[in-house]
């Protein structure tokens, strides 16, 4: 039998074909390869870190940049180097587990919403408005008050807080599907509702919230390394860049100020670089599919 999917309505392109679209700009070119070096860079930390990263030396404390220590030590004598490169591990993994989590959950619950209508959609579309009365950071303090200091309560917080936009977006891409022939084909055929969801209408959305995942790391990251300037995220001895900046305070002030600077400058250009790319691709796929 034909697949009325495609006789009726091609399928929207899928991540392939909007890698492969427009040429690409020297910006998002750019971009792209900051966000590649900083995932490799907390890949393989282990590997490329000179030193311990939270190996205390006071000897070395406040050291210059030079051949032990290539952007010099922090007021520990840690080497900023080391915990840069292992920071990156942590400053990517909270926003990985937020988006993760919030993509998931929202691309459910929007489904949902879309899909049956009627009270359901009512009540879970008010839900979501419940979550937007509690800013993000306010709930992620809340809940970090309660559990205690680490990753996961922070991850937890933000997921909830994202939560909303994925499953509006999801919501009216879904309206928005439900409304084309394959659709309409494929319930005369006797499909299941969940089968119709999963197995058709989410590949074709799936371009759009990945697109506006990449831009959700981005803030997350951000978010995630305010939390942990203020003392509220991973661990003091875990590195992290957020924390870096915090405990570089000091050596600001003693003229050293590499190892609160270069996190600084990290967090801004991986924050950039993700949402540059997330907005390229969610450019590319309202131009194909327009």
């Amino acid at each position: 039998m034909p697949d009325p999917h495609r006789e009726l309505c091609p399928p929207r392109p899928g991540i392939a074909r909007i890698r492969s679209g427009s040429p690409r700009s020297p910006l998002y070119a750019l971009c792209l390869g900051v966000a590649a070096l900083v995932v490799l860079a907390a890949l393989f930390a282990p590997w490329l870190s000179p030193h311990d990263p939270n190996a205390v030396d006071l000897g070395d404390a406040l050291a210059g940049t030079g051949a032990d220590h290539v952007l010099g030590a922090d007021t520990a004598g840690r080497d900023t180097l080391s915990r840069l490169l292992l920071g990156a591990r942590a400053s990517l993994l909270g926003p990985l587990g937020v988006v993760a989590f919030s993509t998931v959950l929202g691309v459910a619950v929007g489904m949902a919403a879309a899909w049956r209508g009627g009270w359901l959609d009512s009540v879970l579309s008010r839900s979501t408005e419940l979550v937007f009365a509690f800013p993000g950071l306010l709930l992620a303090i809340l809940i970090i008050s309660v559990h205690g200091e680490g990753l996961l309560a922070p991850v937890i917080a933000l997921a909830v807080a994202y939560l909303p936009y994925v499953s509006r977006l999801t919501r009216s891409l879904v309206l928005a599907e439900r409304e084309r022939p394959y659709v309409s084909a494929y319930r005369v055929q006797g499909h299941a509702p969940l089968s119709i969801c999963v197995r058709h209408i989410l590949p074709n959305i799936t371009p759009v919230v990945l697109a506006q995942a990449t831009i959700n790391f981005g803030y997350a990251l951000m978010d995630l390394a305010g939390l942990s300037f203020l003392g509220l995220g991973v661990p003091p001895l875990t590195p992290d860049w957020g924390r870096m900046v915090f405990d570089g305070q000091t050596a600001i002030q003693h003229g050293y100020p590499l190892s609160a600077v270069l996190p600084c400058v990290l967090i801004v250009l991986t924050v950039v670089a993700f949402n540059v790319v997330g907005e390229h691709w969610a450019d590319r796929v309202a131009r194909r599919t327009s």
